[in-house]
């Protein structure tokens, strides 16, 4: 009996990066992990299991291996980082007896890449991984843990709802359009694109959006990455730009931002159980697109094998032609995609997000509603005037980190 208890021991440890990576791949391969329709996580192309997670400020993975051979059944990935609640908070300023309105932020946790074997489900692997995880969270001042997941899947809202304490908080949209073999026009003639410096994207961020939701405080790092394609804003062609100060002091009455992450270098995608016929309909259409470009004919890329994404996050702007130069940005965010070799081009915004329909997509590729869970980890309040984040009505908008996806 107690040879047996040993064989069956469970041990969940930090990861080694040098003796776990061939395990841990083997194990993603072993797993279904399931994206929105018919799309699935494929493989890390680095070969590096904590890839994903290595830009965030604080990270760990947690591996659970049993037996004598110490096999991995189980892994999981978290990191913490400082965000926005989407409040302000009012402050007397230095400068003037005016109040200076700052956004709210707290340390907030994420938990992304839970995996268990096939074989070793629903013996409460997932729950240990996940608890074991919280701790780490707690130990380093996190308020906050949230995870993402498809509203179709079951098994993890039922784990993080009723065995986690979880709440449903957040329904956003993940937007998908496939990259043509053609360019897409982007209306230059009515409508100029700049090209952000990082310290410029930074600056304008911090200014226009960091009372968003999720508004992560080390943006600097996020745009200064080598993994950012760049930060695009749009003006009207008849707006003089002179510099990122005079835009901030007196801007047009309509513009957009965005920018857009290369998720190619880190992990691939493929669509999988697709039927001869379509993959034979889909190659047709890259052959006439290839062959007669003017035409612009909407393609299928080659997604079914595996292909890299493009992510744009950062979306924002103001006035009446904000949308149509959202529009624009997504064009050129298409063509930085075709050159980038990339086979899509995602974002992931709120379900009351202003510029939605701005957002070229194909819907049977898209997720119409991803679900986000979160929950309190500590119990008291450092300013009861504040309130419990995860218990607050959804915003417009939501900043989605391109580090987490």
């Amino acid at each position: 009996m107690e040879e047996e208890m040993r064989a069956n021991m469970l041990v969940i440890r930090e990861l080694d990066k040098n003796e776990d990576t061939q395990k841990v791949e083997e194990l993603e391969r072993r797993c279904e992990a399931g994206s929105c329709g018919e799309m699935s996580l494929f493989t890390d192309l680095l070969g590096d299991p904590i890839c994903r997670i290595r830009n965030s400020p604080s990270f760990l993975m947690l591996v659970a291996e049993i037996g004598p051979g110490k096999e991995i059944v189980g892994i999981i990935r978290g990191c913490i980082k400082v965000v926005s609640c989407g409040q302000h908070l009012r402050r007397p300023s230095n400068e003037d007896s005016d109040l200076k309105i700052e956004p709210i932020c707290t340390k907030l946790a994420y938990i992304l890449g839970l995996r268990v074997s096939p074989s070793h489900r629903r013996k409460g692997i997932a729950l240990k991984l996940v608890n074991r995880m919280e701790e780490w969270f707690r130990r380093n001042g996190a308020e906050y843990s949230y995870m993402a997941t498809e509203l179709d899947n079951k098994p993890s809202l039922n784990l993080f709802t009723k065995k986690c304490n979880y709440t449903k908080f957040r329904t956003p949209s993940i937007l998908v359009q496939p990259v043509f073999a053609h360019r897409v026009k982007t209306h230059r003639r009515q409508i100029t694109i700049i090209e952000l410096t990082p310290p410029e994207a930074e600056t304008l961020y911090r200014r226009q959006l960091s009372a968003t939701e999720f508004f992560p405080q080390d943006i600097d790092r996020i745009v200064q990455n080598k993994h950012n394609a760049g930060t695009f804003l749009a003006v009207p062609t008849e707006y003089l730009w002179t510099g990122l100060d005079r835009f901030l002091s007196d801007p047009p009455e309509s513009w957009a931002v965005m920018s857009a992450w290369n998720c190619k270098e880190v992990f691939k995608l493929e669509i999988k159980g697709a039927s001869l016929a379509r993959r034979l309909a889909a190659k047709a259409t890259r052959m006439v697109d290839k062959a007669l470009p003017w035409l612009r004919i909407p393609s299928v890329p080659d997604v079914f094998t595996p292909f890299g994404l493009l992510f744009l996050y950062g979306l924002g702007g103001q006035g009446q032609q904000a949308d149509k130069m959202a529009k624009v940005l997504c064009g050129h965010a298409h063509n930085i995609a075709k050159e980038l070799g990339c086979g899509v081009v995602v974002t992931e915004v709120a379900s009351q997000e202003p510029l939605r329909s701005a957002i070229p997509h194909w819907k049977r590729l898209s997720c119409a509603e991803d679900v986000w869970c979160m929950k309190r980890l500590v119990e008291d309040y450092s300013d009861g005037s504040l309130g419990d984040w995860s218990k607050s009505p959804p915003g417009l908008s939501i900043f989605v980190d391109p580090r987490e996806f």
